[in-house]
């Protein structure tokens, strides 16, 4: 295992690179001072996805905000699945490395499951879990970002067609990826132009499209990412955006499946609470 190049305290964020296998490095950002948080994006976006969100936690956290596997700038390796278990093994992998404790995980989206199947194989690292819009309810390809528009349904569902479905990755345009997304907004106009533009970018990676595609397409492990709750031993913070993709079924589904669990509902906030509503979201973590 590689250290990485900074250790101890960082007051300001850097970004720098953690090998976790031979095939995987974790870009990843370190700030602030006080016991660990680690930040968990959602599909299709990276750590500068809560940039509004770790300024304020690290006024009491040290943050590690990572990109996932195959994500922003973290590697790709096209012979991987990139389902629940791969994606979770390599974070546990990272918190190992780091030699953290007393963790305290915090996701949104994919990000969230991740946290809580974290929790759950090594519970004697993790303190605290706060779930944001737990993307396990899934019952076909991108279920949950064909909820929010029409447009997203036409999209999302034309990417598992094969052949045609790498080509029409492979052509999103910045307006297209702007429509998807906004789906995903209780309020469209809060999804800023620079951060889709860097996401945009980040999207033309080489191999990029190979990992956006094989999230959607290993959507059952997202769901049977829920048998694996009944091992959180720490507390879970549900949040859910009040117009976020899920049924309020299903996320009472998702609160029964956990030991020790509390549910909060944010107004006028969509699937992308850390973008829309940041305030909100550090009150609850902070308080």
């Amino acid at each position: 295992m590689i250290n990485p190049k900074q250790n101890g305290k960082n007051h300001s964020a850097e970004p720098t690179f953690l090998k976790v296998s031979d095939s995987v490095s974790l870009r990843y950002e370190q700030s602030g001072d006080g016991p660990p948080l680690i930040l968990l994006h959602t599909i299709r976006t990276q750590i500068e996805y809560f940039r509004d969100l770790v300024p304020l936690l690290a006024k009491k956290f040290t943050v590690y905000a990572v990109d996932l596997p195959g994500h922003g700038l973290s590697s790709i390796d096209t012979s991987e699945p990139y389902d629940e278990p791969y994606m979770r093994k390599n974070i546990i992998t990272f918190i190992k490395a780091l030699d953290l404790r007393a963790v305290t995980m915090v996701g949104e989206s994919i990000g969230a499951v991740i946290s809580l199947t974290t929790a759950s194989d090594i519970p004697d690292r993790i303190k605290a879990v706060y779930a944001l819009n737990t993307y396990d309810y899934e019952t076909r390809y991108g279920d949950g970002i064909r909820r929010g528009n029409w447009f997203a349904n036409m999209i999302i569902g034309s990417l598992q067609v094969p052949v045609f479905g790498p080509i029409a990755a492979a052509i999103a345009t910045p307006w297209i990826v702007r429509k998807i997304m906004g789906g995903g907004y209780a309020d469209p106009r809060k999804l800023p132009a620079d951060l889709l533009a860097l996401f945009f970018k980040t999207g033309s990676r080489p191999n990029f499209h190979y990992v956006e595609r094989r999230v959607l397409a290993v959507w059952r492990s997202w769901s049977k990412a829920r048998e694996r709750y009944f091992g959180v031993e720490a507390p879970v913070t549900l949040i859910y955006g009040e117009k976020d993709w899920s049924r309020v079924p299903e996320r009472n589904r998702t609160k029964d499946a956990l030991k020790n669990a509390r549910m909060f509902t944010l107004r006028n906030t969509g699937h992308f609470s850390a973008v829309e509503n940041p305030k909100k979201v550090a009150r609850i973590i902070l308080s």
